[in-house]
Order: C-alpha cells, then sequence, then structure tokens
C-alpha cells in the first residue's frame, strides 16, 4: 500500500509530530471525509506500507525523524511546494528565499530523485499574469538547479470549496486571467524551455487542459515508474479510481483530513475557511489515532491499544 500524506493538509509541516507517533504505533485512523461514521484503520507498519508519498511546502519540522523513518526502512519521496505569489494568495507560506534553502536541504539529505519540485497551481490574474510566472519559475528554477530532477506544473481550478474566497479577491482588485487562448501556450513553452535549461524535467498535475502540444507530458504525483525507478519495487499501475479523472496517480491511501492546514491558501481546495481550520486544529492531539479528533475504527476497538507500549511525542 501506498500512504499518501497528504493531498488533504501539510502533514511534514505542522503534524510531524502525530505521524512518527503513529509510525510507532502501526496505524491510524482516518474518518470518511463525508460520513464520519465510517472509520478506516490503515496499517502504517513496515510489511504493508510499500512507499510514502509527502505533500510539502516545509519539510523541517519532519526532517528530524527522517533518520528513525530510514533506519526501520521506510521508503518515502516528496512532493515540495516552492512558489512566490503575493500575499494576497498565499498569506501564510513561508517564504520562497526560506522554501529554497529547506528544498536544498532535504535533497542533500535525500537525493535530487526524491524531490519533486511542485510549482502549482498557476494562478493566472492581473496580479500574476504569465510574464510574472516566466519571471518568478526562472528564478526558482535557477536556484533548485540540481537539487531537483522533475518539476509539476498546473493552472488552477475553480473548486466549488475556493469560489466564494476568489470571489472575495476579484472585489478588492483582483482580476483572473482566462486560461484559454496563445498566452497560456507560450507560457507551458516558455516554463519548458526554462526547465530543460535547468536539467529539470517538466510535467503537468491533474490538468484538463491539454499541454502535450507544447511538450509538457502529463505526470503522476504518486507514481509507479518513479518508485521502480528508485525503489526497485513494484507497485500497482491501476489508476487511483478517487481521484480526478485527467489525474494519472495510481492507487494510494491518503491519511490526511481536510480543513486542517493553517497555509489558507486562497486557491486551496482542501480548506473550506480559516474558521473551520482554527476549529480543528484545536481538537488536534499527536497522540491520537487520527489526526483530528479521536476516531477508533470498530475492528480496532476489539483490540488492546497498541499504544499502550510505544513512546509518543
Amino acid at each position: 500500500m501506498i500512504i499518501s500524506a497528504s493531498r488533504r493538509t501539510d502533514i511534514p509541516a505542522f503534524y510531524a509530530n502525530w505521524l512518527i507517533n503513529r509510525i510507532r504505533a502501526g496505524y491510524c485512523t482516518v474518518p470518511n471525509p463525508f460520513n464520519k461514521d465510517q472509520i478506516s484503520r490503515i496499517s502504517l507498519t513496515l510489511s504493508n506500507v510499500e512507499v510514502i508519498v509527502f505533500w510539502t511546502r516545509n519539510s523541517k519540522p519532519l526532517m528530524r525523524h527522517l533518520g528513525e523513518l530510514d533506519g526501520q526502512g521506510y521508503r518515502y519521496y516528496f512532493q515540495f511546494t516552492v512558489m512566490a505569489n503575493p500575499r494576497v494568495l498565499d498569506p501564510k507560506c513561508p517564504s520562497v528565499e526560506e522554501s529554497i534553502r529547506t528544498f536544498k536541504v532535504l535533497s542533500d539529505r535525500i537525493g535530487p530523485k526524491r524531490i519533486i519540485w511542485r510549482y502549482d497551481p498557476i494562478v493566472l490574474s492581473n496580479l500574476t499574469d504569465p510574464e510574472f510566472h516566466r519571471e518568478k519559475f526562472a528564478t526558482i528554477a535557477k536556484e533548485l538547479k540540481g537539487y531537483t530532477k522533475r518539476v509539476v506544473i498546473s493552472i488552477m481550478d475553480i473548486y466549488k470549496s475556493i469560489a466564494p474566497r476568489m470571489r472575495r479577491l476579484e472585489s478588492s482588485g483582483l482580476r483572473l486571467l482566462s486560461t484559454e487562448g496563445p498566452h497560456l501556450q507560450d507560457l507551458a513553452r516558455s516554463l519548458l524551455e526554462i526547465a530543460g535549461s535547468y536539467e529539470m524535467n517538466l510535467v503537468s498535475c491533474a490538468e484538463k487542459l491539454d499541454l502535450l502540444p507544447f511538450g509538457v507530458n502529463r505526470g503522476k504525483c504518486v507514481d509507479d515508474e518513479l518508485i521502480v525507478r528508485e525503489f526497485g519495487l513494484m507497485v500497482t499501475p491501476q489508476k487511483d479510481p478517487y481521484q480526478r479523472a485527467a489525474c494519472g496517480c495510481v492507487i494510494s491511501q491518503d491519511i490526511g483530513m481536510y480543513d486542517t492546514c493553517p497555509y489558507n491558501c486562497v486557491y486551496c481546495y482542501a480548506t473550506r475557511s480559516s474558521a473551520a481550520v482554527e476549529r480543528n486544529r484545536a481538537r488536534h492531539d499527536p497522540k491520537s489515532p487520527s489526526l483530528i479528533g479521536r476516531y477508533e475504527a470498530k475492528s480496532a476497538q476489539k483490540k488492546k491499544d497498541e499504544d499502550s507500549q510505544t513512546r509518543l511525542i
């Protein structure tokens, strides 16, 4: 089983202690996002975990635990977002300078093939037009040359959960630009050329817009081919049926929960509101089997508490 940690929240940045506690305990519990009465008990033992895919903007809190993961034999790689958006879009994320420093330290620790740079989603607006993205992308790519081999891009999708936030920004002067027309084609070509000049392979993520004519191949964030190359491990090549139609990721189990990331990125589909995040963060217990609250799977309730003999942070 491949563990995704996590598309729904930044576990390395905000919940690293919880994660290592669950690794030590050998399991975690995850409520169904649409039905909290349905609880899944997810094994995190080495014998059941093929690979962990970490998604983050800040790996520093987790990095002190990597030695323990390595010592036990866990395999993992990182999807690491580095962007330079204005604060109106990314109000609480690390600065681009800090992100680059952390990225480099992690790359030195695990190798450039196991850390993927994410420049996504690309928001096209009067504040972040194609020229803005060319400039920022080139600046970051120059800094990350040699520290990664792949960069992932996508264009922002307007999900139902983010539409009200985008409307509020528009009322404050931000104006979204069309994602159709030659300006997007030119941008895709430019980013592809820039990535190549810094020895990076550029791919797209779950992109409805067809960028193939411009040389941008579709990527897989949970990538069976990468796992074979880096770990010599054959995993299922089957597409994850619970992801978007355009998503190429193979099957994984996400252990995060929605409305738990305090970065409050305006375009984030996993966060309804900062108030919801605050309520959930107040319910976080690093000793709990679930990320927020305390959810126990029925099958687990009949067993002895696996935490009783586990050293918890």
